[in-house]
This record gives structure tokens, sequence and C-alpha cells, in this order.
């Protein structure tokens, strides 16, 4: 019995560990959404962080979404070729970028942009004091820095799910009748005919709930970095594996919910 107690003894504290961490991130998120309702508001920083967040990812959102939804119908056509449901592929394309893939590959690339960005931003600043001195002129740091980010990523990636959506669909449509042969007006017709409203929305509200998921992982870290260029590094790091094991976590239980409902 002696024997097991050691390992027993480092699982519970591990598991005790991550416990606090997400207690943590919890406290961390909740402080955040309450200063939402409290003045002052910085306006100015709020604009940078959408330009930031939501038209610098742009591209790289609206790439990943174009040559996604042209790999998506290939192996669509090649999967349904087998069962001669070849003409499943425009409405499978929509469905699923606009469900699932949009929202999900979209949320992955804005982490590996934007966490991380965020987490070294303010992980500088800590590191160069630059927080102690907004403190000291009685400026709070979460209403400044974390508020303004976290409020223009949840607003922000909705925004970029719904383009990559849209080029996606598109990418899907130029390789479906250019290299798969499809008629352009029977191919945008089943798109439109199978795709529903709530297919779109629930893709947005998973948006939202990513891009909040990712500003708050990116600030939380860069306001709990340690010190010196190996802290910041670590924290970068950190900020961008939290926050896409988040997403895909929270992208599980959004379905599911979705799902049931």
């Amino acid at each position: 019995m002696s024997l097991l107690l050691p390992p027993l003894a480092a699982i519970g504290a591990t598991v005790l560990a991550a416990l606090a961490a997400m207690g943590r991130v919890a406290l961390f998120a909740f402080e955040t959404v309450t200063h939402l309702f409290r003045p002052p508001f910085y306006g100015r920083e709020l604009w940078i962080a959408l330009v930031q967040i939501g038209w610098l990812s742009l591209p790289v959102v609206g790439l990943t979404a174009l040559f996604t939804g042209g790999a998506l119908a290939l192996q669509i056509y090649s999967g349904g070729a087998r069962f001669n449901a070849e003409e499943v592929v425009p409405s499978i394309v929509a469905i699923g970028m606009v469900r699932e893939l949009g929202p999900v590959l979209g949320g992955l690339m804005v982490a590996a942009r934007v966490a991380s960005s965020i987490a070294a931003e303010i992980g500088t600043m800590k590191v160069t004091e630059q927080i102690d001195a907004l403190t000291t002129l009685s400026t709070h740091p979460m209403k400044y820095l974390t508020l303004p980010r976290v409020l223009a990523a949840t607003l922000a990636v909705p925004v970029l799910v719904a383009v990559g959506d849209a080029i996606g669909i598109m990418g899907g449509y130029i390789v479906g009748v250019t290299r798969l042969g499809f008629n352009e007006a029977a191919y945008l017709k089943n798109t439109v005919d199978f795709l529903e409203l709530w297919d779109v929305t629930s893709g947005l509200i998973k948006g939202a709930a990513f891009g909040f998921i990712i500003a708050t992982m990116g600030c939380y870290y860069g306001m709990n970095s340690g010190r010196g260029a190996q802290g910041v590094g670590r924290a970068t790091k950190a900020a961008v594996v939290a926050a896409s094991v988040l997403i895909l976590a929270a992208n599980y239980l959004l379905t599911e919910a979705f799902f049931t409902s």
C-alpha cells in the first residue's frame, strides 16, 4: 500500500493544480466581464484592438477558409462517388463550413495569431513594469488592457467566421465548377436550398465564444507571465496552447448543446 501512495499523491497534486488553475482563469474572466459595466471606458483601445484582432486577421482566415473549402469539396466528392451521391457536395460543403470548419479553423488561426500577440505584449509590459505604472496612474490594468481586447475579440471573431464561411463556400464552388464538372447554377441552388439560418447562426455563436476564449487566455497568461524573456516566451506558448484546447472543448460542448436543443 505504501508503494501506491507516491503515485497517487502525484496524481492528486496534478488534479488539484489543474482545478486551481481553472478557478483562477474563471475568476479572471468573471472580473473582466464585470468591468464591462463600470466606467471609465477606453474607446480608443477598443478600436485599436478591433483593427489588430479583426482586420489584420482577415487574410490568414480568408486563405485558410478558401483552401479548406476546396479540399472539402474534393474529399466529399471522392467519398460520395462510392455511393453515387456526388450531388451532395454543394450542400455538405456549405453546412460543414458554416457549422464546424469555419468557426473552428477560424478560431484556431486567430488563436495562433492573436493569443500569442496579446500574451507577448502584456507580458512585456509586465516585465518592463509598465503595468505597475498604470496602477500608479490610477488606471486599472484589467480595464485598460484586458477588457478592450476581450470585447474586441468577442465582436470581431464572429465577423471573421462569417467572412471565412463565405470564402470557404466560394472555394468549394470554384473547385466544384472547375475541377469536378458541376453546373454553376445547380451548385449555387443546392447550396442555398439546404443551408438554413440556424446553421449560420450557430457558427457565429461559436465564433463569439471562441473570440472570448482567445483574448481571455492571451490576457491571463500575459498578466501572469514570469520575469525576463523566458517568462514571456512561456506565457506566449501557454496562451496559444490553452486557447486552442479550450476552443476544441468549447466547440464540442456548444455542438452538443445545439444538437440537443
